[in-house]
């Protein structure tokens, strides 16, 4: 499925657990020191660096950008480390999370309270995952080098769904049907 940011208050009701999609658009970089800002920011009454409303944010702190490249090497980083802060973001309007890895409770519940979606990158693909992006520009917290927030134009960039508003969970799911086969050729 190929699908826009723009759309993401659409789509994220009609995704499952294990749908693969396509994404384009803008989005949004932040790892654990720019989610302390967020909180920072939310605390003293003012605004976040972007619009959080029907936003996605990757979970990701590039490389240097490369010679003709928009972006150097950009893969996910794990994703569990931002689950303090990921609940009250989707309560606040955020849409989409992009990363690697489980997520908690508190997160999957919240995916599903804001009929929101966690996607997982490919981790290590980093070198591949900059070809799908555009355009990177630093829009806050530039002292936090890598970590610090890029909005990103990316096309087509290869995600699956991992949790999906529904109660759909990837990381379950999967544990589940490896337990099954294990159990039956053990039998």
């Amino acid at each position: 499925m190929k699908a826009n940011t723009e759309e993401l208050a659409k789509i994220t009701p009609e995704l499952r657990a294990g749908d693969k999609i396509e994404l384009s658009g803008y989005i949004y970089t932040g790892r654990d020191a720019a989610h302390k800002r967020f909180f920072q920011l939310i605390n003293e009454g003012k605004p976040l660096p972007f619009p959080i409303e029907n936003a996605a944010i990757y979970y990701a702190g590039p490389t240097g950008t490369k010679e003709g490249m928009a972006i150097g090497s950009c893969g996910p980083t794990t994703s569990g480390r931002m689950d303090p802060y990921a609940p009250k973001l989707l309560d606040m309007g955020l849409k989409a999370m992009i990363g690697k890895g489980e997520r908690n409770k508190e997160v999957s519940e919240a995916i599903i309270r804001n009929n929101a979606a966690y996607f997982c990158a490919i981790g290590g693909a980093g070198a591949l995952a900059c070809n799908c992006i555009e355009s990177c520009q630093v829009i806050a917290f530039e002292d936090l080098g890598c970590e610090s927030v890029k909005k990103l134009y990316i096309r087509n960039f290869p995600l699956i769904v991992a949790i999906d508003c529904h109660g759909g969970n990837l990381f379950k799911t999967g544990r589940e049907a490896y337990k099954r086969q294990t159990a039956a050729v053990n039998t």
